[in-house]
């Protein structure tokens, strides 16, 4: 197999770190996640509010061939920006799995036909669960 031919061969990590099933707790959008509050009346002003459906249906209008996550914005970006409390990346995004090298390696799994990536996102927990396994295993 040639470098060309390798997926990985641009990865820090090798495809076996990351078969198996890993799950990334409280990484997504919820209804818990933190939001400002204008500190002249308590309230959390109209830009910051919404409901997970809201943020599910916005990462699902992404016209991308990757699958797309709510991830929760920080409440510095929903101030500056007076966006949503939430923002759409790809389920691999390394917000969600940690690090860099993750998002390069899941990315690279999901890319190639050698791989089957599955992923299940549990808004009420919060939590992200990434599966990898050999295409001819699953």
């Amino acid at each position: 197999m040639t470098t060309h031919d390798d997926p990985f061969h641009d990865c820090e990590l090798d495809p076996e770190a990351i078969l198996g099933t890993y799950t990334y707790e409280d990484v997504l959008f919820t209804d818990e996640t933190e939001t400002p509050v204008n500190v002249l009346t308590g309230k959390t002003p109209a830009h910051s509010q919404a409901t997970v459906e809201e943020a599910k249906e916005f990462a699902a209008s992404i016209d991308t061939e990757t699958p797309q996550i709510a991830l929760p914005a920080s409440v510095e970006s929903q101030v500056e920006t007076q966006s949503k409390p939430y923002t759409a990346a790809a389920f691999f995004h390394f917000k969600a799995t940690g690090s860099l090298e993750r998002h390069h390696a899941y990315h690279a799994a999901y890319e190639a036909e050698a791989f089957a990536v599955d992923f299940e996102a549990d808004y009420a927990s919060g939590d992200l669960t990434i599966t990898v396994e050999r295409a001819d295993e699953s």
